[in-house]
C-alpha cells in the first residue's frame, strides 16, 4: 500500500459548528460531534454509518458474548469513597511509561483491520494520539504498512501476532526494529481465531465474500462504501495485510488468507528469544492470570497488557480487572497496563487504585474514526481527559498516582 494521502483531504464530518455548553467552558464543536457526550455515544453514531457486517465485526464478542459482558460488569462491581476539603488544584494527568512523559493515562489499543472500518484508520489512530500525546499500538493485522504508521507517529508501538517458529518471529523482529519502533508488544492470547459466531451470522468472512448481502448492506451504507472502501481502491490499491510477516500478506479480498500457521506453537522458549533480540521495550498482552504475568516478569518483560482480546477470544473468561491487584501487587519494576471493558474516566480510575499503572481502549477510539476521521479519534479523547480530570478533583486526588485501594468498595 502507498503512503497515505492526507486525510484532511477525505470529508470525514459536517464541519458546520455548533456551540456546547459544559461547565463553566463553552466550546465551539463540529455539528455531526454535538450528540457525542460519552463514549459509548460514539458507538451508537458509527451504527447508523457502517454495514450491518462491519459493525457487528467491531462490536461483537465470541459465543454468548459473556466475556465483553463481564468485563463491564467487573468495573460496576466498584464504588468509590471519595475523600472531602481536600485542595485539588493543580491536577496533573502525566503518567510516565518507559521513562517517557505522556500527556493522560491512556492510549489507543491495537484494533486490527481499522482501515477497512474507517477510511485510513490507523493513521488517523495515530496522527491523534501523537497531537494528545498518548501511545498508539499498531496492530499486526493493519492494513497499512507499520513504515507508514511510524512516519505518522514516531512514538507507536507495534504488537505482533506470532507463531511458533522462531526464524520467521526474527525477520519480523528485525523488520519492526528498522522501521523505527522501540516498543514491541507480543499477544498471548491467540492460538487460534476465537469463535464470532456474529461473523458467520452477519455475513462478514475473511477474505471478504461478495455475496448479495453483503452488496446489498453495502450499498445502504454509502458513506462507508464511497468514503472507505472506494477512496482506499482509488487511492492505494487493494488493502493487504501489510504487517503480520516480515513479507507483505496477501490481500485483504483474496481467496488468499493471512497466515496464521502454527500459531498454536507459540511458547514461553519464544517470548524468551524475543527478550534476548529486541532492544526496545517488550510488552507482554492478553495475560489474565498471575502465574502468566509472573513468567513474563521473571523472563524480563517491561509490562504486561492485561486483556481478555475484549471478550473476542473465550467466551466466560476472566476480567482482567479481578487479577489486576493481585498481579499489581507482585509486579516488581514490571508495568502492569490493563485493557477491556474501559469507557468512563471512573473505569480509568478504578483501574489505577488496583495498581494499573495504565489503560487502553480500543472500540470507542475507533468508532470515532468512523465518526470523523483523526478529529473524531481527538475528540473521543477529550471527552475521556475530561472525565479523568472531573473525577481526580470528585475523588479528592490530584494525580492518578495518588489513588489505591482506600479509594474504592467492592459491592457483594
Amino acid at each position: 500500500m502507498t503512503s497515505p494521502a492526507n486525510s484532511s483531504s477525505v470529508p470525514q464530518a459536517d464541519t458546520r459548528e455548533t456551540v456546547v455548553t459544559t461547565n463553566p467552558a463553552v466550546r465551539k464543536l463540529p455539528r455531526a460531534f454535538r450528540d457525542l457526550l460519552a463514549l459509548d455515544d460514539f458507538e451508537r453514531h458509527a451504527r447508523r454509518r457502517l454495514p450491518n457486517m462491519i459493525y457487528q465485526y467491531v462490536a461483537g464478542g465470541v459465543e454468548t458474548g459473556r466475556g465483553i459482558a463481564g468485563n463491564f460488569e467487573a468495573y460496576q462491581r466498584y464504588t468509590f469513597i471519595p475523600r472531602m476539603f481536600r485542595d485539588v488544584s493543580g491536577r496533573d494527568q502525566h503518567t510516565t511509561l518507559f521513562g517517557q512523559r505522556w500527556q493522560h493515562p491512556f492510549g489507543v489499543a491495537p484494533l486490527g483491520g481499522a482501515s477497512f472500518v474507517a477510511y485510513q484508520a490507523d493513521i488517523a489512530l495515530a496522527k491523534a494520539a501523537r497531537a494528545m500525546n498518548v501511545p498508539m499500538i499498531l496492530s499486526a493485522s493493519s492494513l497499512i504498512r507499520l513504515e507508514d504508521v511510524y512516519a505518522a507517529n514516531p512514538d507507536a508501538w507495534f504488537q505482533a501476532y506470532l507463531a511458533g517458529d522462531q526464524p520467521r518471529i526474527d525477520r519480523l523482529v528485525d523488520r519492526v526494529a528498522a522501521a523505527g519502533f522501540n516498543t514491541l508488544v507480543v499477544t498471548g492470547d491467540t492460538p487460534m481465531l476465537g469463535n464470532r459466531e456474529h461473523n458467520t451470522r452477519s455475513g462478514f468472512s475473511m477474505p471478504i465474500k461478495i455475496t448479495p448481502k453483503v452488496m446489498f448492506e453495502s450499498a445502504i451504507s454509502p458513506r462507508w462504501l464511497l468514503g472507505t472502501v472506494a477512496q482506499t481502491f482509488l487511492r492505494h490499491g487493494a488493502p493487504h495485510f501489510e504487517n503480520t510477516d516480515a513479507e507483505r500478506g496477501p490481500p485483504m479480498m483474496s481467496s488468499k488468507v493471512r497466515n496464521t500457521h502454527a500459531r498454536d506453537k507459540l511458547n514461553w522458549k519464544n517470548v524468551e528469544a524475543i527478550r534476548r533480540k529486541w532492544q526496545g521495550n517488550l510488552v507482554i498482552k492478553g495475560l489474565m492470570s498471575p502465574e502468566d504475568a509472573f513468567i513474563a516478569r521473571d523472563l524480563g518483560a517491561d509490562a504486561v497488557i492485561l486483556s481478555n482480546h475484549g471478550g473476542r477470544q473465550l467466551d466466560y473468561t476472566v476480567p482482567p480487572l479481578e487479577t489486576l491487584a493481585e498481579i499489581a501487587a507482585q509486579k516488581g519494576s514490571m508495568k502492569v497496563i490493563i485493557d477491556s471493558g474501559i469507557r468512563r474516566g471512573t473505569d480509568v480510575m478504578k483501574a489505577m487504585a488496583l495498581g494499573a499503572d495504565f489503560v487502553f481502549l480500543g472500540r470507542p477510539f475507533l468508532y470515532g474514526a468512523v465518526i470523523g476521521g483523526q478529529a473524531g479519534v481527538e475528540h473521543a479523547m477529550h471527552i475521556l481527559r475530561d472525565e479523568i480530570d472531573r473525577d481526580l478533583a470528585l475523588i479528592g486526588v490530584r494525580t492518578p498516582s495518588e489513588l489505591d485501594a482506600s479509594y474504592l468498595r467492592k459491592m457483594r
